[in-house]
């Protein structure tokens, strides 16, 4: 039983090994308007990803972008012996949280005063290996 338990721990941990993610916090744009972005690259292959984001019209496709590098990156560190173009790398996860909002008030007629929600939202990316999972599957 332990020795099983062992192995487990042990494919977990490969597993792990094999991805990487980055985190954004606290980004001062709205949850929806970053899902529009996120929706776009999800499940594809990062070079694909960031060409799709480098032609984006998007305010929010550059931090994604330098997020998704940065997610690379750490792959990199991680897996110092692989190279990057044989590794297939792909986009595994990608989803916005919202965050904090920032309540500010705005003047109104006769009066009054309205509530203006300055939204923000945290962005979490998972990069894996294609390569990798194809082999461990068979």
């Amino acid at each position: 039983m332990g020795a099983r338990k062992r192995l487990k721990a042990e494919e977990i941990k490969a597993a792990k090994r094999q991805r990487a993610f980055a985190i954004l916090r606290d980004v001062p744009t709205s949850p929806r308007k970053m899902r529009l972005v996120v929706d776009m690259v999800r499940g594809k292959e990062v070079k694909t990803a960031l060409d799709i984001l480098k032609f984006s019209s998007k305010e929010a496709s550059s931090r994604v972008e330098k997020l998704i590098m940065s997610a690379v990156a750490n792959w990199q560190v991680k897996n110092e012996g692989v190279r990057l173009e044989d590794a297939n790398l792909y986009v595994k996860e990608i989803f916005v949280d919202e965050g904090s909002s920032l309540k500010r008030i705005r003047t109104a007629p006769q009066g009054r005063a309205h509530r203006i929600r300055k939204r923000s939202n945290h962005v979490t990316v998972v990069v894996d290996s294609a390569v990798t999972n194809d082999s461990q599957n068979k």
